[in-house]
């Protein structure tokens, strides 16, 4: 594959804080690629930078081997965390507008199929749910046929469902050879839908590489979960490493079965223990120290 847009040591100061701090990046052509951090990482700035918001103040970023310009515009399609529709008008007429923004569109009628919008595209775009409304600003976003999507935290604020339902789209959207580029808060959104993530954080890349790679590189255990009641005051005599997870606790164990037997010795009861992988989840805690959300 090839690179399809790229970063080179970008910089981004506002009034002497360096909230991106050399940073560069290599998308390749009909990737999802995923940008994961804690709020005031620089993930945000960067993302501006990369879809030409925001100036960098050092650094360079290239759209197929050129600054972006004039092509890169016609040829990106950006869906904002939050966005203002016009009052007043149908999700067809919001749809119709901004077609006759672009020189290049595709047929109105395959965009309303894709993101699934026939069932209410007489509606006022002011009384759409949730689920609705994110599909709509997806195909504004995909109204111009852009090579290159830009999603920032598409999915907040959506139920479960309606989550896995934007997945689909998503997934339809790559298999077509589009470019996208995901922000988001969810790490299973981000291990399900991308091929590559970074973890950004103090405005530098601290982890790079396929959301497999990046977990098989930092463990080698799994984490085995009870609740406090059940475990009781076994923490010093058990072992391995036991975190704290509210009313439950977790148990770090590189070796599975000599840990559950260790547990039946302590007399530790077993009906409610629950065994898990290593998640992107814990990936970002261990690289931060921090949640998602901060």
């Amino acid at each position: 594959m090839t690179v399809f847009l790229q970063a080179n040591n970008l910089v981004k100061h506002y009034r002497g804080v360096k909230a991106v701090d050399g940073v560069s990046l290599a998308i390749e052509r009909g990737s999802c690629f995923g940008l994961l951090g804690p709020n005031g990482a620089g993930k945000t700035t960067t993302v501006e930078m990369l879809e030409g918001i925001t100036a960098p103040t050092g650094g360079e970023i290239l759209y197929q081997g050129r600054p972006l310009g004039r092509r890169f515009r016609d040829e990106a399609g950006i869906m904002f965390q939050t966005t203002a529709l016009q009052d007043y008008i149908t999700v067809r007429e919001t749809l119709e507008m901004f077609r006759r923004m672009y020189p290049r569109t595709v047929p109105l009628e395959g965009l309303i199929a894709s993101c699934s919008l026939g069932e209410f595209l007489d509606r006022d775009t002011r009384k759409l749910s949730g689920g609705q409304r994110q599909r709509l600003l997806l195909a504004i976003a995909l109204v111009n046929d852009p090579e290159v999507i830009f999603l920032d935290e598409p999915t907040t604020g959506l139920d479960p469902q309606a989550r896995r339902n934007f997945w689909e789209l998503v997934r339809t959207i790559k298999a077509e050879g589009k470019t996208v580029i995901l922000t988001t808060h969810y790490m299973e959104e981000a291990y399900e839908l991308c091929d590559e993530i970074v973890i950004m954080d103090h405005g530098r890349i601290i982890a790079q590489g396929t959301p497999a790679r990046l977990l098989a590189k930092h463990f080698g255990d799994v984490v085995l979960r009870l609740p406090r009641e059940d475990f009781g005051g076994n923490d010093d005599r058990l072992a391995a490493t036991v975190l704290e997870r509210g009313d439950a606790v977790e148990i770090l164990s590189g070796d599975v079965n000599a840990t559950i037997h260790r547990l039946v010795e302590l007399d530790v009861p077993l009906a409610r223990l629950r065994i898990r992988q290593r998640t992107l989840e814990d990936l970002f805690l261990e690289l931060t120290g921090k949640e998602l959300r901060t």
